[in-house]
């Protein structure tokens, strides 16, 4: 039986930015692969390149040299079409911003990716139906962002990245505008869906956030500088 590829894989991956007449390195050299199922928080400060990273796992961006596989594809020979395909069907995004329609209903919103995807009405409402329910909003489905609490947005965000049942879910400093109630709330439903076997990868510049992830990455100038089992998770 074939071994299936890895989620991510990163090979001496660079990222170089001209500014003017100056070379900026975001991205220096990185290598690194995460399976299906895990959960792995990169975590850096301002200027590490975890920004950066993000861009590039996300197919927002691609890198100047090395390669990047998605789900065993090389993302250097996806033209901007196929690009914009893998981050609906592999990518589920969640945003620091929550990045919601504000006069749109939960339930629409949810909806969305499916509608790019070409699902039909009743298909994209039952699926999106679910979704909300599976981060415990099944009674909100027809309020509008602003009728929603911070934590309330993101569980809509979350469920939005579900829907289309991808890859990974890339979660960008998703508790950056929550309060602490909140935090726990979004952290306990990444830790839930990392149980139940999907690949989450956790954007964050907080330490206290990273210990909930299996594993943390940490950047530094655009170098991994540490790539362990997360101490907490690992102890009996």
């Amino acid at each position: 039986m074939a071994l299936r590829p890895p989620v991510i894989d990163l090979d001496q991956v660079t990222k170089t930015y001209e500014v003017g007449e100056i070379a900026v390195h975001a991205l220096n050299g990185i290598s690194a692969t995460i399976q299906s199922g895990e959960y792995v928080a990169i975590i850096g400060s301002s200027g590490s390149g975890k920004s950066t990273l993000m861009n590039i796992l996300g197919c927002l961006d691609v890198p100047s040299s090395g390669v990047y596989r998605l789900n065993g594809l090389d993302v250097r020979y996806a033209d901007e079409d196929q690009l914009a395909d893998l981050r609906n069907r592999e990518i589920g995004f969640v945003f620091q911003s929550f990045n919601l329609i504000p006069r749109t209903r939960a339930l629409a919103n949810v909806e969305l990716p499916l509608a790019y995807a070409g699902l039909n009405r009743g298909d994209r409402r039952q699926r999106a139906l679910r979704s909300l329910a599976d981060v415990g909003l099944a009674s909100r489905v027809h309020h509008m962002p602003s009728e929603l609490s911070g934590g309330q947005q993101q569980r809509v965000a979350i469920a939005r990245a579900l829907v289309t049942n991808p890859a990974m879910i890339l979660a960008d400093e998703p508790t950056g505008n929550l309060d602490t109630q909140s935090t726990r709330e979004i952290l306990e439903i990444l830790e839930r869906l990392s149980g139940e076997g999907r690949t989450i990868i956790l954007i964050t510049h907080e330490h206290e956030v990273a210990t909930h992830a299996d594993r943390v990455i940490e950047l530094s100038d655009g170098h991994i500088v540490s790539d362990a089992a997360n101490a907490m998770e690992a102890s009996p």
